[in-house]
């Protein structure tokens, strides 16, 4: 029984030192979000360069004429 008791302890210790500490996290999430920023910039530049050429191979819509002018009547 002492054993358990003394075994408890010892083991909650052993268990917190594999805890990373904060600037450890910090760092990690923060090079995660960088990362993800980089790829969603690449992915808008991707889209933009894509919808640039589509436009590009469109034909331009003429413009419809106005109507004559109302008599007023």
């Amino acid at each position: 029984m002492r054993a358990a008791v003394l075994l408890v302890p010892l083991l909650l210790l052993a268990a917190c030192k594999d805890e990373p500490r904060f600037e450890e996290r910090y760092d990690k999430a923060a090079k995660e979000i960088e990362a993800r920023a980089k790829a969603m910039d690449a992915d808008i530049a991707k889209s933009d360069a894509a919808a640039a050429a589509a436009s590009e191979d469109l034909q331009p819509v003429a413009k419809p004429s106005n109507a004559p002018p109302s008599s007023g009547e």
